[in-house]
């Protein structure tokens, strides 16, 4: 049996403060730098987020690609060193940009700076934690639901729905859950 193949997505955190009062002009162009960005090929989806607590001004971007090429090819058009200088007009600095490949970019915390990925061997069990029992529960829930169609196509809704559950809700709550445990030293 052969090992399962790498990873090679890449993952880009990007953190940004606006200038005061910017806040609604910054949100409305992110919504159309994220039609930019979908659009670009080899982009797996972008998410933004914004700071309520620590300081409303915050925003955390995490977009990914399918690989490294992709991501170099968006980040030398032209057409996003527009964006970047137009949103470089509504924030008070550079932004603070790290690349994460592979599944690293599951193991950020929203609101803290961007660490070191964690030993491989944990991020294997947290996700392990976190894909086995989507894997386990979608695949008879799509099956009772949608039981005249092809199991190509519910396999397409179960496949979609996992990936969206991992990166959205329980990836980011495992890591906050197991966050000391994660970075602890004793690795």
């Amino acid at each position: 049996m052969s090992p399962p193949p790498e990873d090679t997505s890449v993952t880009v955190v990007v953190r940004r403060r606006t200038k005061p009062g910017c806040e609604p002009t910054f949100e409305e162009a992110m919504q159309e730098f994220i039609a930019f960005a979908l659009s670009f090929p080899g982009n797996r989806g972008i998410h933004v987020l914004r700071s309520e607590q620590a300081n409303p001004r915050d925003y955390t971007v995490v977009d990914r690609f399918a690989d490294a090429a992709s991501r170099k090819a968006f980040t030398s058009s032209d057409a996003y060193r527009e964006w970047m200088l137009r949103l470089r007009e509504l924030t008070e600095d550079d932004p603070h940009i790290e690349e994460m490949e592979g599944i690293s970019g599951w193991f950020t915390l929203p609101g803290e700076p961007v660490r070191k990925p964690p030993p491989k061997p944990k991020m294997a069990l947290v996700t392990f934690l976190g894909v086995y029992p989507l894997t386990a529960i979608l695949p008879h829930f799509y099956k009772a639901l949608l039981p005249a169609w092809h199991p190509l196509v519910v396999n397409i809704f179960t496949t979609a729905t996992v990936v969206a559950l991992l990166t959205w809700v329980v990836m980011p709550n495992l890591t906050k859950l197991f966050r000391k445990w994660l970075w602890s030293a004793a690795a």
